[in-house]
């Protein structure tokens, strides 16, 4: 049995987890980061665009980014394509295994501890610290005492586990999305045609209950994917068939694929579980900090970590004062997160499970020659920052058919 001693245990490397030990082992305290897999490049599960501002704001390097964009292309019901343009690069779609490799750099070379291909099977909370059991890579089981242990597991919520009832109930319940997403190499003909901007598929007649995507990368190669968010009540069509919906319309059948991978998103809409556990501490997806809307999750993971770091380098210092200054994380974050981001999950519930039908497409149809007038920059500011107040709320409920 080996035993390790820290100051805090940060479980997962994800964005978030690998952003808060970097924010933790710059500030000189001892962390622990582990995750489960032994290699970071494996399960890279993430379309990974973002605005250019969110590079600059999170501080992260070139060498991540595997191409920039400066336009939208959307592909509505029966097919209708709209473009919108912008002269200058409005963001980046990043290579996320490489993110997460350049943030454990990070924690690395600041002093941090990292352990991989380790998981935690279950934590046990004391007067002044925690006992958490891991796993290794070759079955050999250690304990962790720490003085403080983060959850950052993303939606699997390994430690803190299943929201509590009175979080998931009503119309800011638990969310689930799915999604499957390729990724193809292609002749330089071919990725051209998809390249500088983000492509999306929207309607009934693409993806029932969700959408489908292409975005470009670096070296012809190409993500595409679908999602949709799960409807008990209704039986769904497997995603398969309609990724091979897409790729036969987009004519990308003959592409070389590189990785296939797919994943799950689940997020309470309403942000009402509990973030805290005695010493375990939520962080990123664990605490629902994934959109629904468009199914992002690298920079709400990242903001998480930034709520998070000052507040638990305070308790740190002021361990006496640990119950007051750690309440105030809720409701930090949900500022940060800001009043659109919570609107846009209850605009995501109803866009996207209500896409069923022909009734439904029209509609959106609509939602989309709307927006034909506005600029590139307009919907970054839409897509992004969730400025639906630039279209007028009534308006937008009333083109989705709400009202």
């Amino acid at each position: 049995m080996l035993d390790r001693r820290c100051d805090v245990l940060v479980v997962g490397a994800g964005p978030a987890g690998a952003e808060l030990a970097r924010s933790l082992a710059q500030a000189g305290v001892d962390v622990v980061l582990i995750d489960r897999l032994a290699d970071l490049s494996q399960a890279a599960f993430s379309s990974a665009a973002m605005p250019l501002a969110s590079l600059d704001r999170f501080g992260l390097p070139a060498e991540i980014i595997a191409t920039r964009w400066n336009g939208w292309q959307l592909f509505g019901p029966q097919q209708a394509r709209r473009q919108w343009l912008a002269e200058q690069p409005l963001g980046a779609v990043l290579d996320f295994a490489k993110l997460r490799l350049w943030l454990v750099q990070q924690v690395d070379a600041w002093g941090g501890r990292i352990l991989l291909g380790w998981q935690a099977l279950g934590c046990q909370q004391q007067v002044d610290h925690v006992l958490t059991q891991l796993r290794g890579p070759s079955g050999q089981i250690a304990t962790v005492t720490s003085r403080w242990v983060v959850d950052a597991t993303g939606e699997r919520r390994a430690l803190l586990g299943e929201p509590a009832q009175a979080a998931i109930r009503g119309r800011d319940g638990l969310v689930s999305g799915l999604g499957v997403e390729w990724l193809l190499e292609t002749s330089a003909e071919q990725a051209e045609a998809w390249s500088s901007r983000l492509s999306f598929f929207i309607g009934s007649t693409w993806v029932e209950q969700g959408y489908g995507w292409i975005f470009p990368m670096a070296d012809h190669r190409l993500k595409l994917g679908v999602c949709r968010l799960v409807d008990p009540r209704r039986r769904q069509l497997p995603l398969q068939r309609e990724l091979a919906h897409l790729i036969e319309f987009t004519g990308l059948g003959k592409a070389t694929v590189l990785d296939r991978h797919g994943g799950r998103i689940r997020s309470t809409v309403g942000r009402q579980e509990a973030h805290q556990r005695g010493r375990l501490l939520g962080l990123g997806d664990a605490v629902s900090t994934a959109n629904l809307l468009g199914g992002e999750g690298i920079r709400h993971a990242l903001t998480s970590a930034r709520v998070l770091a000052p507040l638990l380098l305070e308790t740190l210092a002021d361990p006496t004062n640990a119950d007051r200054l750690l309440a105030a994380y809720p409701q930090q974050l949900r500022q940060a997160l800001g009043r659109r981001w919570s609107l846009s999950g209850r605009l995501a519930r109803r866009t996207w499970l209500g896409l069923t039908d022909q009734v439904a497409d029209q509609r959106l149809d609509r939602l989309l020659t709307g927006l034909q007038a506005k600029r590139a920059e307009d919907l970054s500011a839409l897509f992004f920052d969730y400025r639906f107040e630039r279209y007028g709320l009534k308006a937008l409920a009333y083109g989705l058919g709400w009202r």
